[in-house]
């Protein structure tokens, strides 16, 4: 019996001991692989300045934008360190944490001398793939008298320009394919390109009828859920919304209103129900790229009462959206991020009447310009085409054949668009710097066009950049697709003219271009704001670093540990 006892007594202490053992091992706070979170949703606003949000703080009601600034981690000096501050190029580096030398997307649209030396290609066109589910109307039929090789099917998208691996592509990884990842947007690009390459799938609108479509790169046609949205009342709704009823322009004249926001939203609503997101027992990602405030912003500029009604419409569609989704999943089982793909500057003119030396170049004028000194030099005053079709800066692509053929390398030819550049440049400005021998002004004068900087792709290749931050910034906005080109950096607050009819761009290493918010909220986040600089390569490597999974394989960013709240007893 004492033997007995003593052996009940053994066990009885090793069932204590394990069960200090079991106490003492941290527990899974927050793991991918066992659903912690739920859900991520990144929310990403195209063209939105980081600025926006201090300006306008006080008109904020509810738990749209504050939602981030009062109960997360809102960081006020968030900026891209590099110069391509485009769309295609920002969504990009928000999915990877990397930059356009790490990720391989310089732009919206460029010239990929292995598919065409007739057009440029955007980023994530696709020809080996169709579009889905298109109505009738925007679909191409081949006419008689079409050329044999005239498409009869709409060209898909595909991430097939993206050289690194995404959050998502890493958390589908690490979940062996569990994991659900999505990306939404009405712009195929701000779709694709942060969702990445094993996404289960991106959907983004057929611009002239604003229904949903996808790309058969993802599936052959829409799910269930998607086909009942596109023929429920909800786009001719976001059209009353918009006073444009039957528009066949769903684009150009819904998406610039906040209507284009609430329908974006309410899409996502519908995809998040149908796939069942935050139900896996993994984590799930969705990416909503909301693009209104971008078209919008292009034709009346950061600074007018159009883009602070845009504001403040989206902080209470936000706020509507994060009530639905604390509703259905709950935001204590969610992390969300809020950023933006860049910013903007402000209407030239505007910025002139301050004493801002806004000026805009005319880049028609200056590839015609161009074209014929180029001309002149190296084929005797005979035009020839040595520029490819354009203009889209910071880029000016030349023609590699045309050059070639008069005998001339690549790195003379850089060279002399390099050097001419600035005179060109100089000679369509309609008011050129005032003369030193001339009478001293009695007024202000008017903005005159400067050139910041002129480089050329073998300077780039070879890293014959400044040393210095102003060179980091170009280093990583440097991709290679096969041609020549130079890239031209204007003047602070000067840009190419946007449009005949005025407007903004964006486009430059300046800093109100690359200015974007950057905020988390979730359990994992210590609330407040930090002024800390931050870049937005830092977003994917936080959540892989929380997640417990690899970092997207070019990241560059790093895990905001600032932000975090300390490690507790029993957690990881």
């Amino acid at each position: 019996m004492m033997g007995g006892m003593s052996i009940r007594s053994r066990l009885s202490s090793l069932l204590v001991v394990f069960a200090l053992v079991l106490l003492a091992v941290p527990r899974l706070s927050a793991q991918a692989y066992v659903g912690r979170p739920k859900l991520i949703v990144i929310v990403v606003i195209d063209q939105f300045r980081a600025d926006y949000l201090n300006r306008d703080e006080t008109l904020f009601k509810g738990r749209g934008f504050r939602l981030f600034m009062d109960e997360g981690a809102w960081f006020t000096d968030c900026y891209y360190d590099y110069a391509n501050t485009k769309t295609a190029p920002g969504h990009a580096t928000i999915g990877t944490g990397a930059y356009t030398d790490g990720h391989g997307i310089e732009s919206n649209e460029f010239w990929d001398a292995a598919r065409s030396m007739t057009h440029q290609v955007t980023s994530v066109e696709d020809e080996r793939y169709e579009l889905v589910d298109l109505p009738a109307s925007s679909i191409p039929a081949n006419q008689p008298g079409a050329p044999a090789t005239a498409l009869g099917y709409v060209i898909g998208s595909s991430p097939r320009n993206l050289r690194a691996t995404t959050l998502g592509d890493e958390l589908r990884l690490a979940t062996q394919g569990r994991a659900r990842v999505y990306g939404i947007s009405l712009k195929d690009r701000a779709a694709i390109l942060p969702a990445g390459q094993s996404a289960n799938g991106a959907f983004w609108i057929d611009p002239a009828s604003g229904q949903f479509t996808t790309s058969t790169y993802y599936m052959e046609h829409l799910p269930e859920w998607a086909r009942v949205f596109n023929a429920s009342d909800r786009r001719a709704e976001a059209e009353r919304e918009a006073k444009v009823p039957g528009t066949k322009q769903f684009f150009a004249m819904v998406g610039r209103t906040p209507a284009a926001n609430r329908y974006e939203l309410d899409f996502a609503k519908a995809l998040i129900k149908g796939e069942k997101l935050g139900q896996n027992g993994v984590t799930d990602l969705l990416v909503v790229s909301l693009s209104a405030n971008d078209i919008q912003g292009h034709q009346f500029g950061p600074d007018s009462l159009s883009e602070q009604q845009m504001i403040l419409s989206l902080d209470q569609d936000l706020g509507g959206f994060f009530g639905w989704l604390d509703q259905n999943i709950g935001l204590k089982n969610m992390w969300l991020a809020l950023t933006a793909d860049h910013g903007i500057a402000p209407i030239p003119g505007e910025a002139a009447k301050l004493g801002i030396d806004s000026a805009t170049v005319d880049t028609k004028k200056l590839y015609v310009s161009l074209n014929a000194e180029l001309s002149a030099r190296f084929s005797y005053g005979k035009p020839a085409e040595y520029l490819l079709p354009g203009p889209d800066l910071p880029y000016i692509v030349l023609n590699s054949q045309a050059f070639r053929a008069a005998g001339v390398d690549e790195k003379t030819a850089e060279n002399a668009v390099a050097e001419m550049l600035p005179g060109v440049i100089a000679n369509l400005s309609p008011h050129p710097d005032a003369n030193t021998d001339a009478a001293p002004a009695l007024h202000r004068l008017p903005p005159t066009p400067q050139v910041a900087g002129v480089y050329t792709r073998l300077e780039f290749e070879h890293g014959q950049l400044p040393p210095s931050e102003w060179g980091r910034l170009l280093a990583h906005s440097y991709a290679d697709h096969g041609n020549w080109f130079v890239m031209l950096v204007l003047g602070a607050y000067q840009m190419g003219a946007a449009s005949p009819f005025g407007g903004t761009t964006h486009f430059s290493p300046w800093s109100y271009d690359r200015h974007v918010p950057l905020a988390f909220y979730g359990e994992p986040f210590a609330s407040g704001a930090y002024h800390q600089k931050v870049a937005p390569v830092d977003l994917a490597v936080t959540f892989s670093s929380l997640l417990g999974i690899n970092r997207p394989s070019a990241a560059v960013g790093h895990v905001l540990t600032m932000a975090l709240k300390p490690a507790s007893p029993g957690k990881n």
